[in-house]
């Protein structure tokens, strides 16, 4: 009896042992670029690997768009195809057209995540967590010449602020509804607009995050005072562009862009990914809650902030995850915590209860 109980254990730990190091292994997290759009004349120069190449750096250079701040795009300028290649996990052809001697081609490319945080970190720069997120923004144009205050409809960045959005930003955009109320308040603080805190608007869009801009408009320069909430923190910008004509469609396009930089930096260093940090964490998970382990699995390759897991080890009656995160382990255990994994971290091996 106590022989084919021994045989049953060695054949389930070794069930367990195929089933674990074989998806661990083959689930790396990946960042996926799509509809990367390039196309070339067919004539005698024509070469479909060029143009391949051409797309890799196009959807290299968009993810890391997304990934760094502005102010480090400078340091990464140059970068080899070959060296891009290096990232690449799979890459596919989502359509293939010619169309007057011209060749379009649409790729989409998935590129290794610790393999592009490695490359990143060689460079000195800390990427940011891919958190896509909706911020309730208010701006007001405050025209010091007339001392008029441009809201909603009669305020040229109000209407013209979505028109163009960057495939590559963060943050979505969600513009106020024309709510006489709300303009009633605004023009009875106007005369202590710097200081109002617009929480009586903001309370109404239940979102965790918005911007209120004031734009102070002279002849001679534009001050911007941005009043930034980021769920429980407070952040305060304050920029100056040369004056111009704020109807003029390009200008105020460009200022537009300028703006939507300074708001995405603030967003990619909020959520920023010190990956000179790698915290190694040993945790328990019982063997019987195999459901428990898969979805623990799928959720910690979601988790940016995880550089690697593997399983250290297993017996008969547990499964040990090691974990390296780049953060403290209080970060660590409060997004866990949003996905309702709780731990008992009194010992050196954490155990999921």
């Amino acid at each position: 009896m106590h022989f084919f109980k021994a045989l049953y254990i060695f054949f389930i730990i070794l069930a367990l042992n195929i089933f674990f190091f074989s998806t661990t292994n083959s689930k790396a997290k990946a960042f996926l670029i799509e509809d990367i759009e390039i196309s070339e004349t067919l004539d005698n120069n024509f070469d479909k690997n060029s143009l391949f190449n051409i797309g890799f750096e196009k959807a290299f250079y968009e993810l890391i768009d997304m990934l760094i701040k502005s102010t480090d795009l400078k340091k990464i300028k140059k970068i080899k195809t070959n060296e891009i290649k290096t990232m690449i996990e799979t890459f596919s052809v989502k359509e293939e057209r010619f169309i007057n001697d011209v060749y379009y081609l649409n790729l989409g490319v998935s590129f290794n995540k610790k393999k592009v945080f490695n490359y990143l970190e060689s460079k000195n720069i800390f990427p940011t967590q891919t958190v896509k997120e909706t911020f309730l923004f208010i701006p007001i144009i405050i025209d010091q010449k007339s001392d008029e205050l441009m809201i909603f409809s009669n305020n040229p960045i109000f209407n013209k602020w979505n028109d163009q959005n960057k495939k590559t930003s963060l943050i979505k955009y969600l513009l106020p509804t024309e709510d006489l109320e709300d303009m009633k308040l605004i023009k009875s603080n106007s005369m202590n607009i710097e200081k109002y805190d617009f929480e009586q608007i903001i309370k109404k869009y239940y979102l965790q995050h918005s911007i209120a801009t004031l734009i102070f408009k002279n002849d001679e320069e534009i001050k911007v005072l941005s009043k930034i909430n980021i769920k429980d923190r407070k952040f305060i910008k304050n920029n100056s562009f040369k004056s111009f004509e704020l109807n003029d469609d390009d200008l105020s396009q460009d200022f537009i862009k300028e703006l939507k930089i300074i708001y995405d930096d603030l967003w990619k260093e909020y959520n920023q990914i010190n990956t000179s940090i790698k915290l190694p964490l040993l945790i328990r998970i019982n063997n019987k809650e195999l459901n428990l382990s898969v979805q623990f699995e799928k959720d910690i390759e979601n988790i940016d902030l995880i550089g690697n897991y593997s399983i250290n080890k297993f017996d008969k009656d547990f499964i040990y995850y090691e974990i390296i995160f780049n953060g403290t382990p209080k970060k660590f255990i409060n997004i866990m915590n949003s996905l309702n994994y709780n731990f008992d971290t009194q010992k050196k091996i954490w155990i999921l209860k």
